[in-house]
């Protein structure tokens, strides 16, 4: 069986009876996440300007934009909202495919789902653990280092094929819907290299793709078919060395969104080891922020890869979430990196300079490109005190989750930081709670405005 083969009969000879609960509580858990980071990333200064070029766009009533309340056109919504998802880089990610899967995926299926209706809050659920699927497997298939940007491609064919899900979508419409988004796929990792805000764009982008995708083909346009294994597929363009067997051996048996990872800051991934390892020495009260001579980070060449850059005393906050010698100066500063670490002013206040240049990143001797790890963490005190902290895991890892409080913590302040007041945050979360019990899911989209 080829592999799109096997992806068409996962998506749609899979029922919500064949989710294990494990699998349905971990969609809640990352539903539930994956609002509150979007709601949170309208607060970054570039929102404002991705709503108003989408305004350009045409006009229309179809889907809400997450905190604004603006409605418009489902595949604009599914952009702004997708960008919002994305633009802090605190969404999760499932780390062995290096997808940001909820990013393209949830603010997809929820526009359609607002324009269409009646769809139901298990509807929801199965989609979203279905498209999931879909893009950590074809992101687990490649083994070669990242070329173009994974999150938003692979996650534009997980939106489109839970879209189709959605939709009741034919074998016929959900296949040719995955070519019409496969021929749209964008994103390179040219924008992360550079701390460029196209990178959450680029994820903007493909969730509107999947949108338009599936809309084409239920009006019955055709797609490319061998879209994965083909001469000019997936697997032969994009990264590369591809092992499909080994990838998809799990298909079937373990649902993806169980092995998703929080994010417990909003940094790229690659840095939260180290800030994970701060956090926990501390905590244990060892040392002051001006008794540190030296911080190294030992981790896959991955991690180097993606925050090891420099920092500048002039960087953009896309850059700056990207730049692990920033953030551990910053986080051994203020006691962690929180949702302004990377506003203007705290990039501006420059008291991080010096910490920052003694801040390191070495690279194992790993065969996996594409690992995230373990880390160690060594820190060179002026006393001459050397401590050290072994991550097999980073906190948030499915081996290593984030506590419950955390998430509510998480979740709560992001609310706050889009406006919401506590009223308006707890009904959010107790509708998210009660999400398979939902009717129709639009009663959850209504609560996504910020109260003015």
């Amino acid at each position: 069986m080829t592999a799109i083969d096997s992806l068409l009969d996962h998506v749609l000879e899979t029922g919500y009876g064949d989710l294990p609960p494990a699998a349905v509580q971990a969609a809640l858990t990352f539903i539930y996440d994956s609002v509150g980071v979007g709601l949170s990333g309208a607060r970054h200064p570039r929102s404002a300007q991705v709503l108003a070029a989408a305004r350009a766009w045409g006009s229309g009533n179809d889907a809400q934009v997450w905190a604004s309340g603006e409605r418009l056109p489902a595949q604009a919504a599914a952009l702004v909202n997708a960008y919002q998802v994305h633009n802090q880089e605190f969404d999760c990610v499932h780390e062995d495919a290096v997808v940001h899967p909820m990013a393209v995926i949830l603010p997809s299926l929820l526009a359609w789902a607002e324009r269409q209706g009646a769809v139901s809050g298990r509807e929801l659920i199965l989609a979203v653990t279905l498209a999931v699927d879909v893009a950590a497997f074809v992101g687990m298939a490649q083994g070669a280092p990242m070329r173009f940007f994974r999150p938003a491609m692979c996650g534009a064919l997980g939106a489109t094929a839970g879209l189709a899900r959605l939709a009741g979508a034919s074998r016929a419409v959900l296949h040719n819907a995955l070519g019409i988004a496969y021929s749209q796929l964008s994103g390179t990792m040219q924008a992360h290299v550079e701390g460029s805000p196209m990178l959450a764009l680029q994820v903007g982008m493909n969730a509107r793709a999947a949108v338009s995708a599936l809309d084409l083909a239920l009006q019955g346009f055709e797609g490319p078919k061998d879209i994965l294994e083909g001469p000019f597929g997936y697997f032969a363009l994009f990264d590369g060395q591809a092992d499909w067997a080994r990838a998809s051996a799990e298909l079937g048996r373990t649902f993806q969104i169980t092995r998703v990872s929080h994010k417990p800051f909003p940094t790229g991934r690659a840095a939260h080891g180290a800030l994970d390892a701060l956090a926990t020495l501390q905590d244990q009260g060892a040392f002051s922020p001006s008794e540190v001579t030296r911080v190294l980070l030992r981790a896959p060449p991955l991690v180097a890869r993606l925050v090891g850059r420099p920092p500048l005393p002039s960087m953009d906050a896309n850059y700056a979430r990207l730049c692990l010698p920033y953030l551990a100066a910053v986080a051994l500063l203020d006691g962690g990196v929180g949702l302004d670490a990377v506003d203007p002013a705290r990039i501006g206040a420059a008291d991080w300079q010096a910490l920052a240049a003694r801040v390191a990143v070495e690279p194992w001797a790993l065969d996996q490109p594409n690992a995230l790890a373990p880390q160690r963490l060594e820190l060179a005190l002026a006393d001459g005190r050397m401590l050290a902290l072994d991550l097999p895991q980073v906190l948030g890892h499915p081996e290593r989750p984030l506590p419950r409080a955390a998430q509510h913590a998480k979740f709560a302040a992001c609310c706050r930081s889009a406006g919401f007041d506590a009223a308006a945050s707890a009904g959010l979360e107790a509708a998210l709670s009660g999400l398979e019990g939902l009717a129709d899911v639009r009663s959850l989209a209504a609560l996504l405005a910020a109260p003015h």
